[in-house]
């Protein structure tokens, strides 16, 4: 892995783990087409930078974390179910990750689902966060454990799940915000973890490569963040639909072509 794969990966996290087309899945596809996708380092790497995605988030909504007790409440009542659920699923959530075909049949499918959710769920009630309780809360971290397959885009899930709910686009995508910083980071200690467990150390490049990356993933996450809620204050989720049918329909196409998309 060089300081090229760090950049294109950093910015591909960066830039779409806030919006509803899979970070992972694009990041298993561009690693995979540079590839280092069966790089060990780099399994690690396309997790670890999540750190500096999640980063962003709590800079940009700082005030919202100095709040109250109760804002980590609900935060930990929707994180429950992807840790239980992570455990429980853990073997065959990896087995998933080696899946190109996965990949695009959940990005088609969930595309499909985004062409129609505005049209669904167009009597929000809920317009702020703090007018959560804990059952929504746990509900949409229900709904977070459906990102464990490849593709289907853990901030579509989860805005997805908090809209069927009856918050606003905004509100939603806000929580959705926020849900993914305890999910990340635990994400990230576990492949940490993991890592060392199985006898690797880091080298010094290794160490520089991920402080790079995660300084990156940081900086676009950031302006990503703020380019999506007002998009999709104006303009709602068509675009994003769109863009998931045409990639997942690309990848899916290429598969049954009988090309080798290979993921890892």
């Amino acid at each position: 892995m060089n300081i090229i794969h760090v950049i294109v990966l950093a910015i591909i996290e960066g830039f779409t783990e806030f919006l509803p087309v899979s970070s992972t899945g694009h990041m298993i596809i561009g690693s995979s087409l540079m590839g280092i996708a069966d790089d060990p380092f780099v399994k690690l790497f396309t997790i670890a930078i999540q750190f500096g995605a999640i980063l962003s988030v709590v800079v940009l909504y700082y005030k919202r974390f100095l709040q109250s007790f109760n804002f980590y409440v609900k935060l930990l009542i929707a994180f429950i179910p992807a840790v239980v659920f992570g455990l429980l699923f853990s073997k065959k959530i990896d087995a998933l990750l080696e899946s190109a075909l996965t990949v695009g049949i959940t990005l088609f499918v969930g595309g499909i689902i985004l062409l129609f959710v505005d049209k669904w769920f167009n009597h929000p009630t809920v317009n702020q966060e703090k007018n959560i309780d804990n059952a929504t809360a746990l509900k949409i971290g229900f709904f977070q454990c459906l990102a464990m397959i490849p593709g289907t885009s853990r901030s579509a899930a989860t805005i997805v799940g908090g809209m069927s709910q009856r918050l606003s686009r905004t509100a939603a995508a806000e929580f959705s915000f926020f849900l993914a910083v305890p999910t990340m980071f635990a994400a990230t200690a576990k492949k940490m973890y993991d890592f060392y467990k199985e006898g690797h150390v880091f080298t010094s490049d290794e160490i520089k490569l991920l402080a790079i990356g995660n300084v990156i993933a940081f900086i676009v996450a950031m302006l990503a963040i703020k380019t999506f809620i007002t998009f999709l204050e104006r303009r709602g989720f068509k675009l994003f639909g769109w863009y998931r049918i045409i990639v997942g329909a690309i990848i899916i196409g290429i598969i049954l072509s009988g090309h080798d998309l290979k993921m890892v």
